[in-house]
């Protein structure tokens, strides 16, 4: 087994060991099925209002009323159970004082930081697939476009990932798990709050910088159903730039 697949096995087998990956899990199913309810009974509601009205049943769509704010209240949700799935990576190491044993143990700093970013992926993608029931459950019962469906889980995947990468980041800084939540719930929070500043300085070269390094532009054209390079390569890269930052971390308190 290659070493990256190593660290990815130990740290799959401590999330699931311990309630964090449960709990994780479950809140974020049940904040998302509550949700989803929510939306279909409003998009429900509206079609008996308009067939009242109308006295025709209407042809209401249900990725723009029902999948997309799904989607929208994922990525809410994500925002505050991500700093939680990400808190012990790095920083439980440092306080079991397991962390000099890691980086001087026959595997590079970046087996360290893919394997365990990997691994919170993968827990974070079987959530994603856990609440794929709801659209399947629909399916037989009304008419809806999948594609669109597909790219908003993409979406919500890759807003994840970028989520997890900051999480990742604030754990490597401290030892202490609680500081390690709230360090990466700034740091989520202040990419949310990139697009509300862009709309600020609209119309000026700052505000366009900012608007591009908001992750809920790129975000939206998934959900959206429209896959573009430019939001494909702003995720990637924007999780390759944390996790660089991550392993620069770790190789800096190393030689501490």
């Amino acid at each position: 087994m290659s070493p990256v697949g190593a660290i990815v096995r130990k740290e799959l087998h401590t999330y699931f060991v311990s309630p964090v990956a449960y709990v994780v899990a479950f809140v974020f199913l049940l904040l998302t099925g509550l949700l989803s309810f929510l939306a279909i009974a409003t998009t429900s509601n509206r079609s008996m209002q308009l067939l009242r009205a109308q006295g025709d049943l209407p042809n209401l769509n249900l990725n723009e009323f029902v999948f997309r704010p799904v989607f929208y209240n994922m990525a809410v949700v994500l925002l505050l159970v991500v700093p939680i799935l990400t808190m012990r990576l790095l920083a439980e190491e440092k306080k079991l004082k397991t962390m000099e044993l890691l980086v001087t143990s026959p595997v590079t700093i970046t087996d360290i930081v893919v394997g365990k970013f990997v691994a919170a992926l993968t827990v974070l993608a079987g959530m994603l697939a856990l609440s794929a029931v709801a659209p399947v459950a629909l399916a037989p019962f009304a008419e809806f476009r999948w594609p669109p469906i597909l790219t908003g889980y993409l979406g919500v995947l890759l807003m994840g990932g970028l989520f997890l990468s900051a999480g990742l980041l604030g754990s490597s800084l401290t030892e202490n798990q609680i500081i390690a939540v709230i360090l990466s719930f700034g740091a989520l929070l202040l990419f949310w709050l990139f697009g509300w500043a862009g709309q600020v300085f609209d119309g000026t070269a700052l505000g366009k910088v900012l608007s591009y390094l908001s992750p809920l532009d790129h975000f939206e054209q998934l959900v959206k159903g429209l896959v573009e390079t430019k939001d494909l390569v702003y995720f990637i890269a924007g999780i390759i730039f944390t996790l660089f930052l991550t392993h620069r971390v770790i190789e800096s308190q190393r030689w501490r």
